[in-house]
């Protein structure tokens, strides 16, 4: 894959059942909320919770729920956009076509 066009399909269906989404999605939104609650305190160690979580949530999808490993591993900065847009697309109600033009059933 030399593109982001071309890895996000490819991501899509390494996140194929609801609920590695779901975890993705939650560990995504909590790690959101301990950035913001870094920034009001001033707090690095906030930043480090934030990192930890939004991992943890997704590798407990990743090997207990899809049994793949998580892109990251192979393409570690393509895997954190591709998680903010799903986590945006998830939000609006919009991740569903994008799904479905990857070959994903939502």
């Amino acid at each position: 894959m030399r593109t982001f066009a071309e890895f996000w399909p490819f991501y899509l269906r390494e996140h194929s059942r609801p609920a590695t989404r779901a975890l993705h999605f939650a560990g995504t939104t909590l790690a959101l909320l301990l950035l913001v609650s870094a920034a009001a305190l001033r707090s690095g160690r906030f930043v480090l919770m934030a990192l930890v979580c939004g991992y943890a949530f997704a590798w407990v999808g990743h090997f207990f729920v899809e049994h793949n490993r998580p892109a990251t591993f192979k393409h570690p900065l393509w895997s954190f956009a591709a998680d903010w847009k799903m986590w945006a697309l998830a939000l609006t109600g919009r991740l569903g076509p994008e799904l479905e033009h990857a070959g994903v059933k939502p």
